[in-house]
């Protein structure tokens, strides 16, 4: 109860947030949004068909409430993707904007110096900005002085399915800056989710693990849980590590001793 997230002016209570791409098909798509509890929903602007109406159209099976995320997939340049974000607002998207600028086609990874000046851009035109980046404290901290509202590091490479693998670059992401991190690519699966809100994450963003998963609704769920339980995991506090036994009962006043 009040364990909440701000982002921009809205307030969240679900730390997971979900995407739309690569489903089956639109009821399935919807069901297993319905079933993740989630409250914001990204959608790729370049990837939406503006011809398609009713239920024809992606957007019409969106469970009603949530949240629209438009992001900037698919977007190689910084003029490009701020372009396409400012396409998404005249859509009537808001002024949320997850910012995705690609550096590579292979591993999908940001091309950094570019996504820091589309960041300055927009924010300067008003928009919150999510931006999806690598898991560098450096490009972390400048994403924040460009005024964004949040950072974005992956786990792993987009669609990879890898789960986290650098959780130190994130725990040094997250004592680096003031924003809210949320940790973006990667996740494969429930487990994955878990630690990364074990580390301190605000809140985990995924698509392919779910919509590819055998059954997309069943791992909607699994992944609520697991951020849920991740969450509740990094509230309460760990015990330390150690290389020894520690027995859990008394070692004095034995029976017999």
């Amino acid at each position: 109860m009040g364990d909440t997230w701000t982002l921009g002016k809205r307030e969240f209570t679900s730390r997971l947030l979900v995407g739309t791409g690569k489903y089956p098909d639109f009821p399935t798509m919807q069901r297993a949004l319905a079933a993740s509890g989630a409250e914001i929903v990204t959608v790729a602007v370049r990837r939406l068909d503006l011809s398609k109406k009713g239920e024809a159209s992606l957007l019409e099976w969106i469970p009603k409430g949530m949240a629209l995320l438009p992001n900037t997939a698919a977007c190689f340049t910084a003029d490009e993707a701020v372009r396409t974000a400012r396409l998404g607002r005249e859509l009537g998207m808001g002024e949320l904007v997850k910012l995705e600028v690609i550096g590579d086609r292979r591993t999908l990874f940001p091309d950094v110096e570019a996504l820091v000046a589309a960041s300055r851009t927009l924010v300067s035109e008003g928009f919150t900005v999510l931006p999806y980046t690598n898991d560098d404290p450096v490009t972390a901290r400048k994403l924040e002085d460009a005024g964004c509202a949040a950072v974005m590091p992956l786990g792993a490479p987009i669609g990879s399915g890898l789960g986290i693998r650098n959780p130190y670059n994130l725990r040094i992401v997250m004592e680096s800056v003031k924003v809210p991190v949320l940790v973006d690519a990667g996740v494969g699966t429930a487990s994955d989710a878990a630690v990364a809100m074990e580390l301190g994450a605000v809140a985990v963003l995924m698509n392919t693990a779910i919509a590819e998963a055998r059954q997309p609704i069943l791992m909607a769920e699994a992944m609520r849980a697991g951020v849920e339980a991740g969450r509740k995991a990094f509230l309460a506090g760990r015990i330390p590590m150690k290389l020894h036994a520690s027995a859990s009962s008394p070692m004095t006043g034995l029976v017999g001793s």
